[in-house]
């Protein structure tokens, strides 16, 4: 029997994990600035699968976080002329987080770490089931 699945499902796990701490990270700094006064900038993980000649012929590859990037969208313009940090125009920037994007990605990332973990669970009763046969 080959056991190569629980390393899939291991690095998807792993994946979704990095996924839903970036997503509480955005969650928590939605209204945060820096020292210099710049608001914070919502950040994604960028994943890569793991393609060799072997996965490449069976169609199944691990997942893995290459890195985590700042958001390409630019921050969002307010015009508060009272806040300390508005620009000569009174503009604020705010983090560029939007909570329904995050709120959906969240739900996302739930559902795809739930199916991870159904897979664990599926393959190891099945692994169960065959060794009671064996019996």
């Amino acid at each position: 029997m080959d056991f190569k699945v629980f390393d899939v499902i291991a690095s998807g796990l792993a994946a979704e994990r990095i996924r839903l701490n970036t997503i509480a990270s955005n969650l928590a700094n939605l209204e945060s600035y820096k020292k210099n006064g710049k608001p914070y900038k919502r950040l994604e993980p960028v994943f890569r699968a793991m393609v060799n000649e072997e996965t490449y012929k069976s169609g199944i590859a691990k997942v893995k976080v290459e890195k985590i990037v700042q958001s390409p969208y630019p921050v969002v313009k307010v015009y508060d002329p009272s806040n300390p940090l508005a620009d000569k125009e009174g503009y604020v920037e705010k983090p560029n987080v939007n909570i329904v994007k995050e709120m959906t990605d969240l739900i996302t990332a739930s559902r795809v770490y739930q199916a991870n973990l159904n897979a664990l669970n599926l393959n190891r009763d099945l692994i169960l089931k065959t060794l009671e046969m064996w019996r």
